[in-house]
């Protein structure tokens, strides 16, 4: 059976770090297919942006790599994505990826301009990359012949992003609503379930996708063992529980914190009362001293009128 054409996938725009993970192993069954660049107006500022901080060739190669040590294992069936075709353009939005009508072998990444441009300048280099690495996973992961919840398609692309060390700093693990709202709501939940479900449980899923229509009991339980509900509900209880801990780490950190002032305020009393103390013993000792001036200038007048008489 033919694969099924590849959807056309939206990055939607984000506001806007280096990588914290380990470097996984390079894989051997990573493709170099055939990349190209096209620009469709030079004079535009997003051109010049991207021209200035980005090397196309070895960051779309670098963006292979990266997928094929996250999503791929050596024993994976490899997709036949033969080339990828960056376009720079004035658009709405932020990116998508989509296959040619005529081959749905070679993909193209179509990257807005416009986007680029309103980047904040200490952020353009990562949130291009980003974005690249996200639509690079659209050129090379498996969607169970279309039928895949395009929430799950999205996650697991920013899984990977997530795994590149690429997540911009407003990404944030959260719970409720729907598993499969996708993007980095779906790519944390995908993180834990790579953790709890064993490691390789995300290359798994993306190799379940590769020539079974999805079935959502049935793929969960083969891939994990339970329901995604299942799953969802105890990855929102470990979300949960962390929200409790990290209260109650607030609450601990407040009372050192107002334990920390007292002891600042009780040394800085014990300085004042140290100072008037010295300051009395100081007082103290002149008027012994003045009294016994007086009573010896008393002393010496007595002998003075003895003498005379």
């Amino acid at each position: 059976m033919p694969p099924a054409p590849t959807p056309t996938y939206f990055q939607l725009a984000m506001s806007p770090v280096p990588s914290t993970t380990k470097p996984l192993p390079h894989n051997p069954k990573t493709p170099k297919p055939l990349l190209r660049l096209e620009l469709r107006d030079l004079s535009l500022d997003g051109v010049h942006t991207f021209l200035s901080c980005i090397d196309a060739t070895s960051a779309l190669q670098q963006c292979i790599e990266t997928i094929f040590r996250v999503l791929y294992s050596p024993q994976c069936h490899v997709p036949t994505t033969r080339s990828v075709t960056l376009i720079l353009r004035s658009m709405p939005g932020v990116a998508y990826t989509t296959g040619i009508s005529i081959d749905d072998d070679h993909k193209e990444i179509h990257l807005s301009t416009d986007y680029i441009h309103g980047i904040a300048k200490d952020r353009k280099m990562e949130e291009i990359m980003g974005v690249l690495q996200h639509e690079m996973v659209h050129c090379f992961q498996f969607n169970a012949l279309g039928t895949a919840p395009g929430g799950l398609i999205e996650g697991i692309a920013d899984f990977v992003r997530l795994k590149a060390g690429l997540s911009p700093p407003h990404w944030k693990r959260e719970g409720g609503g729907d598993w499969d709202a996708g993007y980095q709501h779906t790519a944390y939940f995908l993180e834990y379930l790579d953790k709890v479900c064993g490691e390789g449980t995300v290359v798994r899923c993306n190799e379940m996708l590769r020539h079974e229509k999805y079935e959502e009991n049935k793929f969960w339980k083969d891939c994990c063992g339970k329901s995604v509900k299942q799953l969802w509900a105890e990855y929102n209880e470990m979300l949960d529980r962390g929200k409790k801990k990290g209260n109650g780490g607030n609450r601990r950190e407040e009372k050192m914190k107002k334990a920390n002032l007292l002891l600042a305020e009780a040394v800085r009393l014990q300085q004042e009362a140290a100072k008037l103390i010295t300051e009395a013993q100081e007082e103290r000792d002149l008027v012994e001293n003045g009294d016994g001036h007086g009573v010896q200038s008393k002393q010496d007048e007595t002998t003075i009128a003895g003498d005379k008489q």
